[in-house]
């Protein structure tokens, strides 16, 4: 059951933030990177634009709001100009830029109290029942919205170790050992630290719907 929660979560979040088809051409995006290296900002743009939306989703569950998530990504792809040359181009790409995204991430963390968030789910939710026909229809997008609503606030009551791994591993579907590798940290740590979140997250969900019930 955690699992398809985890996994209903990470395609509502997809369908704004995600980008399916990055994989789909991985020689054109090592392309892309060797010409970078070597200074075409052309080619860096083309970067920037085939992963920011990865890089901003992942900030989105990360840091639990939408204005900390485009600051860290705007870090991210500043940091990625700058030590893009020290890539070695033999390695995968996306492993190397969900570690810069997630040590952003944890920095921005660590320099902000933040008094108040808004979520993404929240800000996804305003506005949209406007437009909708009938009862039913405004029933079925209450209860999307308090869903997404339930996995984002679990997601946030982890430990950021928790949320991290979760995140990689379930979310951005990351291999454990590239999770491990990102985090400093043995394989056998991530696989517990991702079977506690799943059990806190599941917690978490039945603690809230049986208090809707």
């Amino acid at each position: 059951m955690h699992e398809e929660l985890i996994n209903s979560f990470a395609m509502m979040i997809e369908q704004e933030y995600g980008d399916k088809s990055i994989s789909a051409s991985s020689a054109h995006a090592q392309s892309l990177i060797a010409q970078a290296k070597l200074g075409d900002t052309q080619a860096f743009e083309q970067l920037l634009i085939r992963y920011q939306r990865q890089v901003l989703g992942t900030a989105i569950r990360l840091l639990g709001n939408i204005d900390d998530a485009q600051d860290a990504a705007q870090e991210v792809f500043l940091r990625l100009h700058k030590y893009l040359y020290k890539f070695d181009e033999e390695k995968e790409f996306l492993p190397w830029l969900y570690q810069v995204t997630t040590n952003t991430c944890r920095d921005i963390a660590r320099k902000r109290a933040r008094a108040s968030t808004v979520s993404l789910e929240q800000e996804q939710a305003n506005g949209k029942l406007d437009n909708i026909a009938s009862k039913e229809d405004i029933e079925i997008e209450l209860n999307i919205s308090q869903e997404k609503k339930i996995i984002s606030d679990a997601l946030e009551s982890l430990s950021e170790r928790e949320r991290t791994a979760i995140v990689l591993r379930d979310i951005q579907g990351l291999e454990t050992k590239d999770v491990a590798r990102i985090l400093g940290t043995a394989e056998a740590t991530i696989r517990s630290q991702i079977s506690m979140a799943r059990i806190k997250i599941k917690k978490y969900r039945d603690k809230i719907l049986n208090k809707l019930i």
